[in-house]
């Protein structure tokens, strides 16, 4: 009888666990494809140190964002849309940095 508490105990404990870090599998997808994009302008000189800084920190919020959602075990359908609204106005500020016109030649060039 003691085996079977225990056994059950430890299923409880599992599946507590698994509850615990809730998924969030195409955001984290989402985040390393934007943090590729980023590391791909630096590389290729569409961005410039500043640029490049700047996307790092709005990456980083939103990382932020998303652990805080998952602190209480569980990310809510609104936190969810609230992560995505927030992931996609990042991955346009990828788009419009790496197409505005400014280059880490440029940024050099001109002193900063």
């Amino acid at each position: 009888m003691q085996i079977k508490t225990f056994i059950g105990a430890v299923a409880m404990a599992l599946a507590g666990l698994a509850m615990a870090q809730p998924a969030t599998p195409n955001l984290d997808k989402r985040e390393a494809n934007q943090q590729q994009r980023i590391d791909q302008g630096v590389a290729s000189g569409q961005l410039n140190a500043k640029e490049a800084s700047r996307l790092e920190s709005r990456e980083a919020k939103l990382a932020a964002d998303e652990a805080a959602a998952k602190a209480d075990g569980k990310v809510t359908r609104a936190e969810r849309r609230k992560l995505q609204r927030e992931a996609h106005r990042d991955s346009r500020a990828i788009h419009r940095q790496k197409h505005d016109g400014q280059t880490a030649a440029t940024a050099a060039a001109n002193g900063k």
